[in-house]
């Protein structure tokens, strides 16, 4: 028996958690990750405008605010997630949702750009304090085999369904109290729906360390050593960076080619729409669709509406389609991973391992789209298209492997 195979094997079944436990952690999850991402990200586009005019700057400045929290994230990342392998997520996804509060109230008073920079620092780290990692490493540890994988995707769908819902309550908010004002509310129902509800439902330091006993999973520097670990960096990153840069410069390609400004502007929901649909067909098929080939299959689809839309021109179903594809490959993949690695290398160490992955994750959505907007034209959506396809092939070695529930 080798030294992984053993740590996956030998420590005695983990106990049950209660149904009403999960579906608590699911509610507060789906409600804290929306709240995190709608006051930290979603809002940015809302307000951008608004607020370069405000400050004297130029939009691109404040724009670049979030490549700022992107890698602070990633600087942050891997501790945090030793500190949630140990001690668990009470803490960390408590204090993580009090500092996200707190900078988005700053961001709201911000009179600067080193202001607004300072804030995002600060936003940085709570995305990877109390957000989906966080969240996921949380389900993976607190959930049984049994039921892990429907509730990764459950927070994933509910989060990812109201981020996109939110945007005309944001426009709406903006043009009747002002940026500022609008911050302010997101700042303070975050901070009221997060804090105590991470106090109150997840797992205390105590609980989760009587449970490290019962989990299995191989540490961080043996899965560094197998080639399933790289194969999979090799999967996650070449997507997340083809979306990264896709979404930042899909709007500005379809006006280039010809397309009205109100086309182009709404052909990129379809984004949104295919994240919400292939999730909850991953949702209600969960028992019966092995997640890796699913993957590689979604990943697949995206390079193939990448590579076909600089092909379409300007037949609007048509780029719709090839849009919307990328969101299948969107939505299958933030899922995805958390729930492929629980699989593969158990949950003792998951935070960990996560945390290791999402370094170069971070890095690839921060770099893609400067360098996707130094190629302008359409070479940028051949990038990507490569990118998901080398992400597709990466899965298919994998595709026979069988899972390790841990």
């Amino acid at each position: 028996m080798t030294a992984e195979t053993e740590a996956l094997t030998t420590s005695p079944p983990a106990p049950a958690v209660s149904t009403r436990h999960r579906r608590l952690l699911i509610a507060v999850f789906s409600i804290s990750s929306s709240m995190g991402y709608i006051a930290m990200i979603q809002i940015i586009p809302v307000i951008l405008v608004s607020m370069a005019d405000d400050l004297g700057t130029s939009r691109t400045a404040i724009a670049a605010a979030s490549t700022v929290s992107t890698l602070i994230g990633a600087l942050a990342a891997f501790p945090i997630g030793r500190v949630l392998d140990r001690y668990g997520g009470r803490a960390v996804m408590t204090g993580g949702a009090a500092v996200g509060a707190v900078a988005v109230a700053l961001w709201s008073q911000a009179g600067s750009l080193p202001m607004v920079y300072l804030s995002f620092v600060l936003i940085g780290f709570s995305i990877t304090m109390c957000t989906y990692e966080a969240a996921f490493a949380v389900l993976v540890f607190a959930t049984g085999p049994a039921h892990r994988d429907r509730a990764i995707i459950t927070v994933a769908m509910i989060a990812g369904l109201a981020t996109y819902l939110v945007y005309p309550v944001l426009g709406w908010m903006n043009s009747e109290f002002g940026w500022r004002t609008s911050l302010l509310i997101l700042a303070v129902v975050f901070g009221v729906t997060s804090v105590p509800g991470h106090l109150w439902i997840i797992p205390s330091r105590t609980a989760h360390r009587s449970q490290l006993g019962h989990r299995t999973g191989v540490p961080i520097g043996v899965a560094l050593r197998q080639g399933r670990f790289w194969l999979l960096s090799v999967a996650f990153v070449g997507q997340a960076g083809s979306v990264s840069a896709f979404l930042l410069l899909v709007i500005a390609y379809l006006q280039d080619i010809g397309h009205p400004t109100a086309v182009a502007t709404a052909v990129p929901v379809a984004v949104g729409v295919m994240q919400i649909l292939s999730r909850l067909v991953l949702t209600t098929l969960a028992a019966r669709i092995p997640l890796v080939p699913a993957t590689a299959v979604a990943f697949a689809i995206q390079a193939a509406g990448l590579l076909l839309l600089p092909l379409v021109g300007v037949s609007v179903p048509l780029c719709v389609l090839c849009v919307a594809a990328v969101g299948v490959g969107q939505g299958i993949g933030v899922i995805a991973r958390p729930a492929i690695l629980a699989n593969s290398f158990g949950v003792a160490h998951f935070a960990s391992v996560l945390a290791v992955m999402t370094v170069p994750i971070a890095l690839a959505r921060a770099g893609m789209p400067v360098f996707a907007a130094w190629l302008s034209d359409w070479r940028f959506l051949v990038i990507c298209g490569v990118l998901s396809l080398i992400a597709a092939l990466a899965l298919l070695p994998l595709v026979r492997q069988p899972p390790v529930r841990a």
